[in-house]
């Protein structure tokens, strides 16, 4: 997601003004790809702290907005590492042998998925803000349902654009685990996507 630089070469606001200013947004940022209000809530709380011991350092090369959500994009690596490094042990392919098994027919629900659908186009309108607001919504339920290791790294590499080396290195993941957990998510989010979202437009 790229910010507009309305403020480039501007100095700082007030820091006491942050918080009305871009309070909201930052947390709508974390929430989407957090995916917990807590962990969100905190994240913005310790980017705005961050923010005020390092104001010193603010080059005016972009806006405030978009120095504020970087340093909030680091506080956000920081928690998925976190994340990693507590759930080395956890077992992926016996989550994925049991989701295939237990999701394997029908249902409207999100978390209910149908094997081998035919896959659907499910482009999205961007001039549609309700739309895109929706399809938003479905896709951070469809990914509650995803292990967070795997969600973390697709978050990653789909939502924020990071390449598979840059995720190996701040999450010390190796290349082929991330190939593999990529293409789990992208294959279990489309099932939960075509079975809720699509169906619901139909």
């Amino acid at each position: 997601m790229t910010e507009k630089d309305d403020n480039r070469n501007t100095p700082l606001s007030d820091p006491d003004t942050w918080v009305d200013k871009y309070g909201d947004y930052l947390y709508r940022y974390a929430l989407a790809r957090l995916r917990d209000k807590r962990q969100a809530e905190d994240a913005v709380q310790e980017t705005f702290l961050a923010a005020l011991q390092a104001r010193s350092n603010f080059a005016g090369q972009s806006s405030e907005k978009t120095w504020l959500v970087g340093i909030l994009k680091n506080k956000i690596i920081d928690l998925f590492r976190k994340s990693e490094r507590e759930s080395k042990h956890e077992d992926i392919d016996a989550y994925y042998t049991s989701a295939d098994d237990d999701f394997a027919q029908s249902g409207a629900n999100i978390g209910q998925w149908q094997i081998n659908r035919r896959p659907a186009d499910w482009a999205i309108d961007s001039s549609n803000s309700s739309e895109v607001n929706e399809f938003w919504e479905f896709l951070m339920a469809c990914l509650s349902q995803v292990p967070k290791k795997i969600a973390d790294i697709y978050v990653l590499r789909e939502i924020e654009g990071f390449e598979n080396e840059e995720i190996c290195n701040k999450l010390d993941v190796s290349a082929t685990n991330i190939r593999v957990m990529l293409h789990r998510a992208r294959k279990q989010l489309r099932r939960c996507l075509e079975l809720n979202w699509l169906e619901k437009k139909s």
